[in-house]
């Protein structure tokens, strides 16, 4: 892919758009465009892999900046910086290769990274919540049934996650589709 001018501006756009769109209050907890902009970035970049993980993390690490500036001020209980966040960045780093996975135009390995990218997600890290015993309160039992009440729990944030990485896959590889289309056409004109 060229980096161009116009890509880079575009891409600076996306980064803080989604960073915004994480820190409106009233927001459903879960969604959030970062799953979807780690499987867009992760396709667009194929070839330059940095750019693919550069994307998704820095969106989350501007929102959570911002998060802790707007708690810092007491303008909302959600504080941007935590123990044990760089999991959350690893975890986030890794949906991206579900990217990587998706072949120019193959819809169907579009729909399968979209589902699995945040079903990922919520296995790994509900089950390193539980594991941690920290549980963020909830404390459960270090037993299979503990596990799965921490499954239990999380299923609303599943349910929006894996919505929002729908909606925003769609608006993200749907816009760059017809961008592209757009270009092509001026330029052939």
């Amino acid at each position: 892919m060229k980096i161009n001018r116009s890509l880079v501006i575009s891409l600076v756009l996306m980064v803080l758009v989604t960073a915004l769109y994480r820190i409106l209050p009233n927001r459903p907890w879960g969604f959030a465009p970062q799953w979807a902009l780690g499987i867009f970035s992760g396709s667009l970049f194929v070839r330059d892999k940095k750019w693919a993980f550069a994307l998704p993390l820095l969106s989350m690490f501007l929102s959570d900046l911002l998060y802790q500036v707007l708690y810092s001020y007491g303008l909302t209980p959600i504080f941007g910086f935590y123990e044990g966040q760089w999991i959350n960045y690893l975890l986030f780093a890794g949906l991206t290769c579900f990217g990587f996975m998706i072949k120019k135009g193959k819809v169907a390995n579009m729909i399968i990274a979209v589902l699995a990218a945040p079903t990922v997600h919520f296995l790994i890290s509900n089950f390193l919540v539980w594991s941690s015993n920290r549980g963020f309160g909830l404390n459960r039992p270090q037993t299979f049934n503990g596990l799965l009440l921490t499954y239990q729990d999380a299923l609303p944030f599943y349910r929006n996650s894996l919505l929002a990485t729908v909606v925003f896959s769609v608006i993200l590889f749907g816009s760059y589709y017809f961008a592209r289309n757009w270009f092509a056409k001026k330029q052939l004109a």
